[in-house]
């Protein structure tokens, strides 16, 4: 009976009704029949845009912060998956279009940041980018909640312990457990990373790798043997004033 009543529902009427309803109740209606599941399922409708412009700005939508997302649906997932303001250090402040942090200018600190979510199960993407300088130490990479935010001097904060794993993008070395792992990518004359370029972060949580691609280009797998627990998005920096952006992109493709 349901179902009869869900699937003669014309669409503009679904469209004002899914309006209403937060995150939870549309999955919950995703479940309730093949009809509303098949209507949700486009990215695209009415229903994600209005989701969207009620969590992010429209500045935002408009600007290249996120043109490598391609649906509503896709945007306001990555919004709920940025920099988490209240796991960084203090100082740290994330701006409010919610996925750039802003590193205050503090003499002899390093300050790192993690997402909002953790990933223990699945195959997951995202980008990050400086905007600004990258300073002597600016590391990429994912850590456990365990690790910390914050340290005194300019070092390789992620990475420094065995609670993080993290590239450093000035010399391009591994860096775990306060140790070098060696050089990467494994290229000769490897080139630097140019502020503004974005790299991919690709996390695989089946086989417990870490890798990254540069310009669509896979550089490698730079981490083997993570361990089975939540790791999260995050990085680490040393220059005043400069920003780092980071949008979640969701399961990476393959080829």
């Amino acid at each position: 009976m349901v179902d009869n009543i869900a699937v003669s529902l014309p669409h503009h009427i679904l469209e004002l009704l899914f309006s209403y309803l937060d995150l939870n109740d549309l999955r919950s209606c995703a479940l309730v029949c093949k009809s509303w599941e098949n209507f949700l399922s486009d990215e695209n409708s009415d229903v994600w845009r209005l989701q969207c412009f009620q969590k992010l700005s429209e500045e935002v939508l408009k600007s290249d912060l996120l043109s490598s997302l391609s649906t509503y649906k896709a945007k306001l997932r990555a919004h709920y998956h940025a920099w988490n303001p209240d796991d960084c250090s203090r100082n740290v402040f994330i701006k409010s279009n919610n996925f750039t942090l802003h590193r205050n200018p503090v003499a002899q600190s390093t300050d790192a940041v993690r997402g909002k979510i953790g990933f223990g199960h699945g195959r997951h993407s995202w980008e990050v980018f400086w905007e600004g300088p990258l300073g002597t130490v600016a590391v990429i990479g994912i850590a456990t909640e365990e690790a910390t935010l914050q340290c005194q001097g300019y070092v390789a904060l992620l990475g420094s312990d065995d609670q993080s794993w993290g590239w450093n993008l000035v010399d391009n070395h591994l860096l775990h457990n306060g140790d070098t792992q060696g050089n990467y990518p494994l290229l000769n004359n490897a080139p630097k990373y140019q502020v503004g370029e974005r790299i991919r972060v690709i996390l695989d949580c089946e086989t417990n790798t870490l890798s990254f691609e540069k310009n669509h280009e896979f550089l490698g797998v730079a981490f083997k043997g993570l361990p089975p627990k939540k790791l999260y998005p995050s990085v680490s920096a040393v220059y005043g004033n400069t920003e780092v952006s980071m949008v979640y992109l969701g399961p990476p493709y393959d080829g």
